[in-house]
């Protein structure tokens, strides 16, 4: 249905748009969200950020993706992505030294790893891995450049029900994890959006 005379003349004055854009985004770039999934207050709150869950963006011919880990390692559709946040509010970073050649060795390393399990005990060996992990790897062997920094569990503001869950899956609380809000506050990254 085309658009109205009155709603015309406010898309073209710029006071609303026509549709929603899409950001610009690059192969390499790092998508955060805020997840539905039932580890998502647990993390947001331990870590006093808006954010609990991340990925990389690929630019394909088929399509925008985003390689994340969760049950399984997996290429998500970036609107299914979107989609399962809350909201679908997104945040996108850019790696300032991400250049096509790193951004295209990073996500090979990203998809070589599709299919492997979530890692609940969040180790760093390539077996399972958890979210931000699996971003910082990637962007790591596409680069050389480390994103993000490692925080001691017990250094975080873990929840009673969070200290419980750690010990019932035999986490050490000396784990050094790396999470999405360490990624949203590495200077290393330029906003997109």
């Amino acid at each position: 249905m085309p658009l109205s005379f009155p709603v015309l003349s406010l898309v073209a004055l710029g006071f609303v748009s026509a549709a929603p854009r899409m950001p610009a985004f690059r192969s390499g770039d790092v998508v955060l969200q805020t997840s539905r999934s039932a580890m998502s207050l647990p993390i947001r709150e331990a870590t006093h950020s808006r954010w609990s869950h991340t990925g990389i963006i690929e630019v394909a011919d088929d399509g925008v993706f985003v390689l994340e880990a969760i049950a399984p390692v997996s290429r998500t559709p970036f609107a299914k992505w979107k989609a399962r946040g809350e909201g679908g509010v997104v945040k996108v970073l850019r790696l300032k030294e991400m250049d096509p050649k790193g951004a295209a060795a990073a996500l090979a390393y990203a998809k070589a790893l599709v299919g492997k399990p979530y890692d609940l005990r969040f180790g760093w060996g390539d077996d399972a891995l958890y979210c931000s992990e699996l971003v910082v790897k990637a962007i790591e062997s596409g680069t050389g450049v480390r994103v993000g920094h490692f925080d001691r569990l017990d250094a975080l503001d873990l929840s009673k029900a969070s200290l419980a869950l750690a010990a019932k899956l035999a986490v050490p609380l000396s784990t050094e994890v790396v999470t999405p809000a360490a990624l949203d506050q590495d200077g290393k990254f330029e906003v997109v959006q």
